[in-house]
């Protein structure tokens, strides 16, 4: 058995109350087999997913993100998954700035019936990752400044470990991005 085989990535999925919340419910009701490497993170809606998420999810080692919206023009927030698509589309121009794969970043368009296509988008996102391989980001370590202040203890971390993500911007608005 390969390496590659062994890969199981992490993804996180964000999705709204509405509709991507129905397709969950209605997959699980369904009986609908999906990847159980799917962390799911559930939003009053998809225009409401910061891409400061996006790119926390990265940090904290996630594989892959994806968001399940309502479809286009039948959203609940009128113009939420428009928002969430827009801010995706930013999400994915700064990851390539920084050196990650785009296409460890997607959107699905679904109603609350359709189980099968939220199955469906697990199994996608999970198969393109596994041809992607592991988020170089999770590999790196963390650059942290000893300092000792007296404690016995480590402080104990909450969350996936990866990299961090600084973000500096300028006066003459260049924006830059390092990894950390």
């Amino acid at each position: 058995m390969s390496i590659e085989n062994k890969f199981e990535p992490e993804i996180t999925a964000f999705y709204c109350i509405y509709c991507g919340y129905m397709a969950a419910d209605s997959a699980g009701a369904l009986n609908v087999q999906y990847p159980a490497n799917v962390k799911f993170v559930r939003m009053p809606c998809t225009g409401k997913t910061d891409v400061r998420y996006i790119l926390e999810s990265f940090e904290q080692g996630a594989d892959a993100v994806y968001i399940v919206a309502c479809p286009i023009g039948n959203c609940h927030h009128v113009r939420g998954n428009e928002r969430g698509l827009a801010r995706l589309k930013h999400a994915r121009k700064i990851l390539e700035e920084i050196g990650l794969e785009g296409e460890r970043l997607g959107i699905f368009f679904m109603s609350g019936s359709q189980g099968q296509t939220f199955a469906a988008a697990a199994h996608t996102m999970t198969e393109r990752t596994r041809k992607l391989g592991p988020n170089p980001l999770r590999a790196a370590p963390y650059a942290v400044e000893s300092t000792d202040m007296g404690l016995d203890e480590d402080v104990g971390f909450r969350g996936r470990r990866g990299a961090c993500l600084l973000y500096t911007s300028d006066a003459a608005d260049d924006t830059q991005f390092v990894v950390l």
